[in-house]
């Protein structure tokens, strides 16, 4: 029986060890690619993308250009189109990039992230407001990933074929000790969104260690600069604690991985962090752009060792059923079976 062949689409990709761009994207191809379904994937470099997408990301960038993105567009088109004539199904990400698995002529399949700093090009935002449009696309794709149960609902209310599937992530065979002093991390960018001025206000005079680069970076003149993702397990590892108050997010990988290494979280009570902790049980979840109550919670934790082990205990056993590639990449490859044969319902 010939392998399961994927032409892949994406506007991120990582073009180096530390660059995070897209990270989720190239672990998901690794994970499927290892049980036996061949991916062609169609990255910038593979296409020209005409400087729109890194930097600031896509989203900015096209604001500031946008007679670039039917270039980017169109050459994406060619490429991806090549790549699809000998495969089975065209997996999509992004669903402004939604139009081009119409006119591959091919099954395909819709990844949403739900990525909040894409501004009015955010999933959620261009499903609401322009529903007229994307959900006409969204009906014609085979299945739809969402990312999580709010894109999902999103997505089944446009009469989608939507599927959760969270971003997946290995989980380590070891919880890691505690460095001393405990730690807190944030790994990140460091973007207005991202909550990094509470954070500062939040964080003063406690032990932040901090992994990101960002034009905000100077309110947290201690960051060590993106990291690639193996000395970024070394940071969960020896962590207490993992920070994250974002004022939106669609599924944070880094609050995955850092409940994978048994750490307990405290992020904002938004869509797509809820998701993910139990407030009480995992960590806890505490209204955005509040730095008092962002710092009670730090500070709860921080005073004790033994609470702080038994959420991220429970944190972990919480992502290994939720977001382990044992879970992920099977469900996923399900899809693109289905849809090869036509029938992802």
């Amino acid at each position: 029986m010939k392998p399961l062949r994927v032409a892949l689409f994406t506007t991120y990709y990582p073009r180096h060890d530390r660059d995070h761009a897209g990270l989720f994207v190239s672990d998901l191809v690794e994970e499927v690619r290892a049980r036996g379904v061949e991916v062609t994937v169609v990255a910038p470099g593979v296409y020209n993308d005409y400087g729109l997408a890194y930097g600031v990301g896509v989203a900015r960038n096209i604001k500031r250009r946008p007679w670039r993105l039917p270039l980017m567009l169109f050459s994406a088109l060619r490429a991806l189109r090549e790549a699809a004539r000998d495969a089975n199904v065209v997996h999509i990400h992004w669903l402004l990039a939604s139009p081009l698995g119409l006119l591959c002529g091919k099954p395909w399949i819709l990844t949403l992230q739900g990525t909040p700093t894409a501004g009015r090009f955010e999933d959620l935002v261009l499903l609401r407001k322009a529903r007229w449009i994307m959900g006409p696309i969204i009906r014609r794709a085979d299945a739809v990933i969402c990312v999580s149960q709010r894109l999902t609902d999103a997505v089944c209310a446009l009469g989608g074929n939507g599927h959760f599937i969270p971003n997946g992530t290995r989980v380590p065979d070891e919880v890691g000790d505690e460095a001393e002093p405990a730690e807190i991390l944030y790994a990140g960018r460091m973007v207005e969104e991202k909550g990094i001025r509470e954070l500062a206000v939040a964080a003063n005079g406690l032990n932040l260690v901090v992994a990101g680069d960002g034009p905000l970076r100077h309110l947290l003149p201690q960051s060590i600069g993106l990291q690639p993702h193996d000395e970024l397990e070394k940071l969960y590892n020896r962590a207490a604690i993992q920070v994250l108050p974002s004022y939106s997010e669609g599924l944070p990988v880094v609050c995955i991985e850092a409940m994978a290494h048994g750490r307990p979280v405290v992020g904002s009570d938004v869509a797509g962090i809820a998701e993910l902790i139990v407030d009480g049980e995992t960590g806890y979840l505490v209204p955005p752009r509040d730095p008092s109550r962002l710092r009670d919670a730090l500070l709860k934790l921080l005073d004790d060792k033994d609470l702080r082990r038994r959420m991220g205990l429970a944190g972990r056993d919480r992502i290994r059923e939720l977001c382990s590639w044992e879970k992920v990449a099977p469900a996923t490859i399900e899809l693109y079976e289905k849809a090869a044969r036509g029938r992802a319902g």
